[in-house]
């Protein structure tokens, strides 16, 4: 068969013509334009129906006009609001994607990775890509009807999905791209290889025949493991259990959802007569501190001989919904605490916290350094670490300008309340929000994910931590609110109006006195990164407020010193093993009070 007949892969996905998942746009970010749309409509339908409400519930006020509101919200509810709340209430109940728009993309990832496996399966012979075959299929009528059927079919999902830019179905896209020129051979017209290698000055690192060799190495790999949905890949390759170290659940430490885990000292390793004490998010799996071997912060405390114990809030339920933020940052602590110590009545206890659980930590010590104080006592913690703690809120040097500037326009406290009130806030909702600071975030991950294939185990290795990051957890309805009204928008933390219960009548319910901290000669140890949108390092600044500031307190950068360890590092540097060891490191260094060695 001559050459002449070769069917190009531009040939091929010119019959799709320009779709979403092209980004001809050029946007830098994911715009889920329907889904804000959606949005949108909601809120009005909502905010419409409360018109009518207190329209109807005023009739002094507005008379004959009350009567006609009455009977349209008769109307409007069962017809309009109620199917929305219902819907909202199954979604969440479910752990279903509530909003449509991206429940839909969901279905065209499943099935659009299903299509590229499939596909690619045709050209498998004992797990090697059959180049005979696909030579075959490039070359003949038969080859290119299949091709073509298989290019309408992706281009009807294509034009199916709900977002725009730099979106996940970009990256899938670039990925049959892939696949399409090492099954013709032949390069893209006018366009850039995906995944080719790029020298320093941004020309091609390897010539088109090794591109096509290392390319066909990527797809029997991410074919092998049947991962072009990592999602899945990863339910399938963990079973739904992360986390590498042995633990049990401590007797008497079951409040609501919440559980006190203890981790077991490994085979060989004497314990140093200390406590960690980590306290976690209300979001994610905790398991984020334990995600795999090399990759876990509690296998690294254990071989210091730490006896560690971690806050795992669980799966919040129905009887979760009313839970004020104090429970979690004062009512759990208080107990769990307490329990430590009388398991430990003879040893110091480190505080170690990341990202939310961090923050929420700093009240909590501030407040107890006050009633011990108040009792006549020592500050009976005196070190707390910080990872990617964001502490102050505001629309200048924190960072957190676009975070507050996307609150103000799409969160609306009632609207939330109506729809998941009595079922807890679900992860896709926080998700939703923390994607819209972290542009093109689900693009860069899977087209990441896919580079990465080639590598030994990067599949295997990478299963733990996606699974993590595609299965949150619920927020308690009245703790997220709280959280945004108190932390995000009213930066109460520095502002030093942040109220806290007490069992001290003269502390209760009054604000926390953050400077507590120093008196009760805390050291706080702040480790925040300059790429981290989630907590910029503008945010990240609790040592340079509170505690002991004086001498002694350190700051890093790779190129000097200063209080607060800063590096080149995004949110989640954990799943990084020579990232991990790097913390790790420092760490140690400050809870021994030793010196932090390999540092200009």
């Amino acid at each position: 068969m001559k050459d002449e007949t070769r069917i190009s892969p531009s040939s091929l996905l010119i019959r799709m013509g320009i779709t979403p998942a092209d980004n001809r746009e050029g946007l830098k970010t994911a715009i889920p334009w329907k889904s804000m749309g959606g949005g949108m409509q909601t809120r009005m339908l909502f905010q419409y129906q409360q018109l009518l409400d207190t329209i109807s519930q005023n009739y002094h006020l507005f008379g004959p006009l009350a009567i006609a509101a009455s009977f349209q919200n008769t109307l409007f509810k069962p017809f309009f609001t109620d199917p929305v709340r219902v819907h909202a209430r199954i979604t969440a109940r479910s752990g279903k994607e509530p909003d449509i728009y991206r429940d839909l993309n969901g279905w065209i990832y499943k099935n659009y990775a299903r299509s590229l496996y499939d596909l690619c399966g045709y050209f498998m012979k004992d797990g090697k890509f059959d180049r005979s075959k696909a030579r075959s299929v490039a070359t003949t009528p038969e080859g290119h009807r299949m091709l073509k059927e298989y290019v309408q079919e992706f281009g009807q999902m294509e034009n199916s999905y709900n977002s725009m830019g730099m979106t996940r179905l970009h990256a899938m896209k670039e990925m049959l791209k892939c696949l399409l020129v090492v099954i013709t051979e032949m390069p893209l017209d006018g366009e850039a290889l995906p995944y080719m290698r790029k020298k320093p000055d941004g020309t091609d690192g390897m010539t088109f025949e090794e591109y096509l060799a290392e390319n066909r190495f990527r797809l029997e790999c991410l074919y092998g493991a049947n991962a072009f949905d990592p999602k899945e890949y990863s339910e399938r390759a963990t079973q739904g259990r992360i986390g590498c170290s042995d633990y049990e659940i401590v007797k008497g430490s079951r409040l609501h959802s919440v559980r006190l885990r203890r981790y077991f000292l490994p085979k060989g390793i004497k314990p140093n007569g200390r406590v960690l004490y980590i306290s976690t998010p209300l979001i994610n799996k905790p398991e984020l501190f334990d995600l795999a071997e090399g990759k876990s912060v509690v296998q690294g405390m254990l071989r210091e001989g730490y006896a560690v114990y971690l806050v795992d809030h669980g799966e919040c339920g129905p009887d979760d919904t009313h839970l004020e933020l104090a429970f979690f940052n004062k009512t759990i602590h208080d107990r769990y605490l307490e329990i430590i110590g009388k398991r430990h009545p003879k040893c110091r206890i480190d505080v170690m916290g990341y990202c939310m659980g961090g923050t929420l930590m700093l009240p909590y010590l501030a407040r107890r350094a006050e009633e011990r104080m108040a009792r006549g006592e020592k500050m009976d913690i005196c070190k707390i670490a910080l990872m990617a703690s964001p502490v102050q809120f505001d629309d200048e040097e924190s960072g957190h300008e676009l975070m507050r500037s996307f609150i103000r326009q799409n969160y609306d406290p009632n609207l939330m309340n109506e729809l998941f009130g009595s079922v807890n806030i679900p992860p896709q909702i926080i998700d939703f929000g923390m994607n819209e600071i972290q542009p093109g975030v689900h693009y860069t991950v899977l087209s990441g994910f896919y580079g990465r294939a080639i590598y030994s185990r990067a599949i295997e290795d990478s299963a733990p931590f996606l699974y993590w990051l595609t299965h949150g957890t619920k927020f308690p309805a009245k703790a997220h609110r709280q959280w945004i009204e108190q932390f995000f928008m009213g930066n109460e933390l520095v502002k030093g109006t942040y109220c806290m219960p007490s069992t001290n009548p003269d502390l209760d319910g009054r604000p926390v006195d953050m400077d507590a901290l120093r008196r009760g000669e805390v050291r706080i140890f702040d480790y925040r990164g300059s790429r981290d949108p989630i907590a910029p390092p503008g945010s990240c600044v609790a040592s340079q407020l509170w505690g002991m500031r004086a001498e002694g307190n350190i700051q890093m950068t790779r190129g000097g010193l200063n209080r607060t360890f800063e590096k080149n590092i995004g949110h989640i540097f954990v799943v990084s093993k020579q990232l991990l060891a790097e913390y790790l490191k420092t760490v140690s260094d400050f809870l021994n009070d030793g010196p932090c060695e390999g540092i200009d």
